[in-house]
């Protein structure tokens, strides 16, 4: 006798439920589908299973017989189905990412916070390089994916989704709020320290093709290499630098640095995750890059 499984698993969850309706809610099916089942059931094994009472259904002889044998079946399967679907998805993923410092706080920390409150099962490392470096190691293998600051040079294989623009502002400490006073010409900045993201960086290439188009010197009196060493050090009046506006922000409301402005147009900056076309990603992985994706700004 040949009978279908399906039949079976309507079967155990008519018996468990004790009712049409409700089994019927539990498989996402609708009721007159089960009753026929049911139905065709019993006519395959030439016995009846149910017996309709005030209450709802009861088990004849016959159907306890075979739902003592039907439930064991079913509820293995279901178990294993559900062990297997927790180990091969996001229960047990592990995600690496690489990102810049500037892309963590514009961008990924919030993101990341609100990702794991949804998907609290997957572990995430990150990788905190400059852009060039956190590319080399996306590209080497050694991340699932990167959200990195402009401008960066990709290779061909580069999947690239902007996620914000940002813009970027001169910056100083309470000791350089005369300058706040008015606009500072580019070519009059060597007249202060300018403290700016170390040669490597794409913060650094970025600011030294901006002074060149406008026909004047890049020098850096320090070098720092992170965008967290900068603040600290412009609020501590070791000179003045360019910083994303967002961060600035909350430091001019607490009078710990001021707005210097300048007599030329910052290039707008923007947040990308990028990935490498020629490598597959986990479920896990992926969940987070599409996740990112939709977060956009």
């Amino acid at each position: 006798m040949d009978i279908n499984f399906e039949y079976y698993k309507i079967f155990y969850y008519v018996a468990k439920y004790e009712n049409i309706t409700k089994a019927a809610a539990a498989l996402g099916r609708n009721q007159p589908n089960v009753t026929r089942v049911i139905k065709l059931l019993e006519s395959q094994l030439g016995n009846q299973l149910f017996v309709r009472e005030a209450r709802g259904l009861s088990l004849t002889e016959k159907g306890e017989l075979l739902y003592s044998h039907v439930e064991i079946a079913c509820r293995h399967l279901l178990n294993a189905q559900e062990e297997i679907g927790r180990q091969s998805s996001l229960s047990c993923g592990k995600v690496e990412i690489g990102a810049t410092e500037t892309a963590l706080h514009l961008f990924l920390l919030d993101a990341l916070h609100r990702f794991r409150l949804e998907y609290p099962e997957i572990k995430i490392k990150i990788h905190n390089h400059s852009t060039p470096e956190t590319i080399r190691y996306l590209f080497n293998g050694k991340l699932d994916f990167a959200v990195i600051t402009s401008p960066f040079e990709l290779p061909q294989t580069a999947s690239c989704s902007k996620i914000m623009d940002y813009n970027e502002i001169l910056v100083g400490g309470t000791q350089y709020i005369d300058l706040c006073k008015n606009t500072l010409e580019l070519k009059n900045i060597k007249n202060y320290p300018l403290i700016g993201l170390g040669r490597g960086s794409a913060t650094y290439h970025l600011y030294k093709d901006f002074f060149i188009e406008n026909g004047v010197d890049y020098e850096l009196d320090m070098e720092v290499a992170t965008s967290d060493l900068m603040l600290p050090l412009i609020e501590n009046n070791f000179g003045i630098g360019f910083a994303a506006k967002k961060l600035a922000m909350p430091l001019f409301a607490e009078k710990k640095l001021v707005h210097i402005p300048i007599d030329c147009q910052i290039p707008v900056r923007s947040i990308q995750i990028v990935s490498d076309n020629k490598r597959g990603k986990s479920l896990a992985a992926d969940t987070l890059y599409k996740y990112l994706k939709r977060e956009k700004v």
